[in-house]
């Protein structure tokens, strides 16, 4: 398959160095940049030996019908996922783009694209490939991207053409004349660097990653860019990053090949046992039997007839192996599929997303989860901010309080403050405190002091398309919220130059004069503008995290601070992100030297950054605090409740994030992940091995001092154990102490080093939360991979971006959230939905229920499967060894085909122990499948014993009650036929009450198969074994008058009875007492849930979980240092036109809208 011209089935020679040209195919192409089973052949095997005269001793129809059916339903099942495999991967590589092809533009498929193509991109178009930026609509060739797919990030990224290659502007035909080459580096997975020359009219340029686009990123306020590609198909950054696609296996489909082989082994034990008895039997016996029973053809002693013998019993217990295993496993994973599917609950109505189960083949491995390896962007959180909260001048505003005082919770039908008075107000903005807009109305200095600062200080571009109709496009949603709440409550940001900003302040338009932009970086954590106003004051305005700006403020503002840091605390404790809002009116005299001074300092070749923070530093003291703002970074619904419950569930949360480390921390308090509770939440930041090293040991030990010891369990183990085989069991703490770790990406790229790596899993594995940031996606990948190479847990991947494919692909099971960044990962998926809170019900209800219904399956099935062989097995020795069937042939072929499949697959399809409703109440059900309790070696073990009990049973007590016994009329009734068909006739009562004793939740459809299973063996078995079916195929069915002779009998019946109690009886006393004296966690559970179902059901708790702190939260912008460099500068704007976007911004919907 070619995906962009890429032949993905050749295997490539290391590439070291890329040289192409543009507009010239047929020079890129001389480089070459182009875009089981072992138990069905066990069957056919069988097939084959029936067809042998010496050692069959079945008909043929006995494998060939159930065989041929197990072909066909796997045959089916396999197109169906090949089909809608294809069908998703269509959805990405066929998309369009138009391509520059002599002079004019052609539309071609994503994976027709070749390298050294120029193609045209337009505003909020997807790229394509990774492209050299040639031109652009906007002025010195800029284009700004969303990274989001990437990095997680939703602030907006600057890309650059080059000079040489910006004045080819839109036209088409210097375009297409485009023959500059491109020598760069080979394709790889890191997203921050690029390094290349292009070679144009003789001349050399520098090519860095500020001139290129890479996939995955979307073009916004850009009406077009044409650009060249350099990697396409999976040379593309992205899909380096993405890893590879492997083959998913549930654990219990790495088990059941184990066991196979084993069965395997178990058969091959007992017919050479058979054949051995043969052997001797012959020698000692059949010998004198000759006459009328010789030997067959080519027979001339025993030992070669216990030789073929060996054979005939392969055939006789390969039922020990059902073929209708793999069949019915494949059906019940359809069946869960579907119920993923059509579940109501998992239904997102507001974008018409239901749930989906991409896959067949992983259902009962949801059941068993262990690590949760989350992204934050988009899957814990909506991207929508919203300001909820400030502090001004000492008052607190945005609770709402009834007339006792008493505080409300706000919801939807909250009244919200009219903005009529203000023409410019964003309709999609609301606040419901009224005394906010009040303190505007009457002209109160701070208030009007605190929105004339947010209305300011901030790097947001503003167009207005129309009169009154204001787009806002900000650097961050942060910033993008702070400037819509000062816009609706009467300062409203109206356009910008490199010199001004025209604000329109409670109707009046004012024009200040934008001095300079005291830039953010992640040292100073603030911004700050020096502004001039037309009455002529001179002002600095700074905002930003409480911890930094406090430092510069004046003396007179020390009361101000107690009570805006309460008010902070308090902002804090709901998880908002506040920021500090303080400014000072500067002297002019003063400030004239200090823009001297400036001046020489942003102009220095050398320590400019170090010259340039001294200056900040200097200017920003003696500050004037006005007050905070608090911003809700909104997460997805539930999202709080669903960590919880998961947390309950013993499942462990690690989220891996691409954005900064203030960010991720934030929502960690904000989701409940990190809790004031915990007695430390450790930052690992080293910026060596040797530093990161010391860290996570230091972490370690104030955990667990004894994990250093050299006794300590976990340490023997370690040693014991071999790098490929080691797995690392969970350590317990000291105490009931919790704590959380923090690690930044560069400090991960050291921990997750060979030498390190068993140190991080130790250390991050005692956290109760982990979180991961400024990590790309290949390393989401590497951290997934660790826990799965070292810990015996199952792992689940969830994320919404093309960031998280990689990690998706890489755990044992991937979750894509639908609808929030693009398709990649839901294509990637194993399940995808609309919100994260649907987690939980995916893995507690779906989840544990398709383990539970998997393991009774594989439980009843190898036992009844066991029980109905070794009959045969005991039969032998009292036929003389000579592979004669016990049961009539029919019955072998029809036995787990159409008497006991549908019993067997009612119960695995509707089975449930508890309801969902109770499975949510109590997470803690949810750690047998964990632990991998209900199906296991130790499992199958009792299986067989099971099996084998019932099987001596089932054939010794028949056996006895048949053993020289007459019908009431004086004839025989101790034949063969009339034992076969008692023994099946036993056989099929023990296992439909053994699947009877095993279902818990009864239905109409369970008690039809059941019943209607044996309604239809009786119904055959007369009809097969009547006068007419002999008379018509008399070689076939040989049984004639069996079924009336023998089952008109009270003994046979009482005898049949007693056969059934023998089986049941010691499993019913089993359970009973295990219950009773050795109840297990679930047991303890099932019994509660049995006294609480006898009391009224409670009223649903939604309440909000809300949280008290005392901590605050960081500076809460997704800034890009030098973002104000940039619009002082002028080269964001336009020369004649407003700045130009398309997306708007709003605080309660994405700033972001797809194709």
């Amino acid at each position: 398959m070619t995906l962009f011209g890429m032949n993905c089935g050749r295997k490539k020679l290391e590439e070291k160095e890329r040289r192409l040209r543009a507009n010239d195919r047929e020079f890129n192409l001389k480089f070459k940049y182009a875009f089981q089973r072992v138990a069905n052949a066990y069957f056919v095997f069988l097939l084959i030996l029936q067809l042998i005269p010496q050692v069959s001793s079945l008909s043929w129809f006995t494998t060939v019908v159930p065989l041929v059916l197990v072909l066909a339903v796997s045959a089916v099942k396999d197109a169906t996922d090949d089909f809608y495999r294809h069908k998703s991967d269509n959805q990405v590589n066929n998309r369009t783009v138009q391509v520059l092809s002599k002079g004019g533009f052609t539309k071609e498929k994503w994976m027709k694209v070749q390298v050294g193509d120029i193609i045209k991109l337009e505003n909020n178009n997807f790229v394509t490939a990774d492209l050299l930026l040639l031109s652009s609509s906007e002025p010195n060739s800029l284009v700004y991207t969303e990274t989001a797919e990437l990095d997680g990030e939703t602030n907006l990224k600057v890309k650059q053409a080059l000079t040489i290659t910006g004045d080819l502007g839109e036209n088409l035909t210097d375009l297409s004349q485009f023959d500059g080459e491109i020598a760069c580096e080979a394709p790889n997975n890191r997203l921050d660097t690029f390094t290349g020359t292009l070679t144009y009219k003789g001349e050399k340029y520098a090519v860095d990653n500020g001139k290129i686009l890479l996939r995955g990123c979307t073009i916004r306020n850009t009406e077009w860019c044409f650009g060249m590609v350099i990697f396409a198909g999976p040379d593309t950054k992205l899909m380096q990053n993405s890893g590879r696609t492997t083959l998913k296996r549930t654990s219990i489909d790495r088990l059941m090949n184990i066991l196979v082989l084993w069965i395997f082994g178990f058969l091959a034990f007992m017919c050479i046992i058979l054949a051995i008895g043969n052997g001797i039997w012959e020698s000692k016996q059949g010998y004198y039997f000759q006459v009328y029973l010789p030997w067959p053809e080519g027979v001339d002693n025993a030992a070669f007839s216990g030789f073929l013998m060996f054979w005939s019993y392969v055939i006789i217990l390969n039922t020990v192996v059902p073929i209708s295993l793999y069949v019915s496993v494949e059906i019940i994973r359809l069946g869960n599929s579907f119920y993923i599917n059509w579940d109501r609950k998992m239904y997102y109505p507001k974008k018409d997303t239901p749930a989906e189960a991409r896959t067949t083949t992983l259902n009962e491995e949801l059941g068993q989860i262990k690590y949760i390896f989350s992204d934050k962007t988009g899957t814990l959180t909506q991207n929508i901010m919203t300001f909820n909260k400030c502090s001004i001048n000492g008052i607190s505003y945005g609770d709402v309080f009834d007339y006792a005082g008493n505080r409300l919770e706000i919801n939807e039908y909250t009244e919200r403050v009219d903005f009529s008075f203000n023409p410019l107000a964003d309709p999609k903005f609301y606040f419901h405190d009224h005394k906010l807009v009040e303190s505007v109305k009457i002209g109160d200095q701070a208030t009007h002091e605190f929105f004339r600062l947010l209305a300011l200080c901030h790097t947001a571009m503003s167009e207005e398309k129309k009169p009154g109709e204001l787009v806002y496009q900000a650097q961050s949603p942060d910033e993008g919220a702070l400037v819509t709440a000062a816009r609706n409550f009467g300062f409203v940001f109206r356009s910008r130059t490199p010199e001004t900003i025209t604000v329109v302040e409670m109707g009046k338009t004012k024009v200040y004069d934008l001095l300079a932009i005291l830039d953010f970086n992640n040292e100073r954590k603030r911004m700050s503008v020096i502004v001039r106003s037309p009455e002529g004051r001179l002002t600095l305005y700074c905002k930003g995290a409480d911890t930094i700006v406090y430092e510069l403020l004046d003396r007179s503002s020390e009361d101000l601070k107690e009570i805006t840091t309460d008010h902070l605390n308090e902002f804090a404790g709901e998880g908002l992100r506040t920021l500090v809002l303080a400014y000072k009116d500067l002297d002019e005299a003063y400030f004239t030297e200090w823009k001297k001074r400036h001046h020489e300092a942003s102009t220095s070749l050398e320590n400019r950054e170090e010259k340039l923070a001294v200056l900040y530093e200097e200017i920003e003291k003696d500050l004037k605090l006005i007050g905070a703002s608090a911003i809700e970074d909104k997460l997805q619904d539930g999202v709080p409740q669903t960590i919880e419950t998961l947390t309950k569930a013993d499942i462990k949360i690690w989220v891996l994030t691409g954005d900064k480390q203030e960010t991720a921390e934030n929502i960690g308090y904000s989701c409940n992940m990190l809790q004031d509770e915990m007695k430390e939440v450790f930052i690992i930041r080293g910026t060596s091995p040797e530093e990161v090293e010391e860290e996570l040991r230091t972490a370690r030990r104030k955990m667990n001092p004894d994990s250093f010891m050299d006794n300590y369990d976990v340490n023997v183990q370690i040693k014991k154990c071999s790098k490929n085989s080691q797995v690392i069991p969970d350590e317990e703490l000291n105490g009931e102490e919790t704590y959380g770790i923090i690690i930044n990406g560069h400090s991960l790229a050291y921990a997750l080093d060979e030498n390190m790596e068993v140190e991080l899993l130790r250390t991050a594995c005692m956290c109760q939360a982990v979180i991961c940031c400024r990590v790309t996606p290949l390393q989401k990948a590497q951290v997934v991979q660790l826990v799965k190479k070292y810990k015996k847990a199952v792992t689940l991947a969830i994320g919404d971006g093309a960031n998280d494919v990689s990690m998706i692909k890489t755990a044992h099971i991937g979750v894509g959230i639908s609808g929030q960044e693009g398709m990649q990962a839901v294509l990637s998926s194993d399940f995808s939905f609309a919100q994260f809170r649907y987690l939980q019900r995916l893995l507690l209800v779906h989840g544990r229920w398709s383990y539970n219904r998997m393991c009774q399956f594989l439980r009843y099935f190898f036992y009844k499967n066991f029980t109905f062989t070794l009959v045969h097995f005991w039969y032998g020795f009292f036929c003389g060894f000579s592979a004669q069937t016990v049961y009539d042939e029919w019955f072998i072929a029809m036995y787990n085909l159409v008497y006991t499949s549908l019993p067997v697959l009612g119960m695995s399809l509707f089975d449930q122990d508890v309801d969902d409703r109770w499975s949510m109440e109590y997470p803690q059900l949810y750690e047998p499948g964990q632990k991998n309790r209900y199906f296991n070696k130790k499992e199958f073990v009792k299986c067989v014993i099971h099996g084998v009990y019932s099987s001596l049973v089932l054939y010794f007590v028949p056996y006895g009650a048949l053993y020289d016994t007459v019908r009431d009329d004086g004839k025989a009734v101790s034949d063969y036929q009339s034992f076969a068909l008692m023994a099946q006739t036993c056989l099929l009562l023990v296992v439909s009450a053994q699947i009877g004793l095993d279902t818990t939740y009864w239905t109409a459809v369970n008690q039809f198969f059941i019943w209607g299973s044996l309604a239809v063996y009786f119904a055959i078995s007369f009809t097969m074994y009547s006068d007419g079916m002999y008379l018509i195929f008399t070689g076939s069915f040989p049984f004639i008058g069996t079924a009336r002779n023998s089952l008109n009998q009270p003994s046979i019946w009482l005898a049949i009875f007693l056969t059934v109690v023998l089986c049941v009886l010691p499993v019913v006393a089993y359970r009973f007492l295990r219950s009773q004296l050795k109840p297990t966690f679930n047991d303890r559970i099932q019994k509660k849930i049995r006294e609480a179902k006898k009391r009224p059901a409670p009223p649903p708790r939604r309440a909000r979980i809300r949280r008290t702190s005392s901590r605050r939260s960081g500076y809460a912008f997704s800034h890009t240092q030098g973002y104000g460099d940039l619009i002082t500068s002028g080269k964001t704007f336009r020369s004649k036109i407003p700045f130009h976007q398309t997306g708007k911004f709003s605080p309660n919907e994405r700033s972001r809208h797809y194709n």
